[in-house]
């Protein structure tokens, strides 16, 4: 499975952006990880196969939505009131991730290649 990441671009603080990943899987879970200039990549959010269950980095809950859209086979994060530590290259994942580990990389066998958000003035 080949994901695709798409959105990211340069954006001011407190503004907002959409990413997306296709083909979203529908049996999998799927997660956006986000990795800055020298940092480890870590997770941002989870959505469980059924689209019921989401989850959320701390940091990002209350400004990130992960959501499906089984129509059009993708997931999306909206990103609102983005702030310049959201900088980062921003990656989508799939994987049978459970309760415990899906905030582990190593819990998704799929990645998406990386989009690049920027957060500046």
């Amino acid at each position: 499975v080949q994901l695709q990441a798409s959105g990211g671009g340069l954006v001011q603080p407190g503004g907002s952006l959409r990413l997306s990943c296709a083909p979203s899987q529908r049996s999998l879970t799927m997660a956006w990880f986000r990795q800055a200039p020298g940092k480890e990549r870590e997770f941002v959010a989870a959505i469980r196969g059924s689209g019921s269950n989401t989850y959320y980095a701390d940091d990002v809950k209350g400004r990130f939505v992960v959501s499906r859209d089984n129509a059009r086979n993708t997931i999306s994060l909206q990103m609102s009131s983005l702030k310049p530590e959201d900088t980062a290259v921003y990656y989508c994942a799939a994987g049978r991730a459970i309760l415990s580990t899906l905030t582990m990389a190593g819990s998704y066998v799929y990645w998406g290649q990386g989009t690049l958000v920027t957060v500046s003035s």
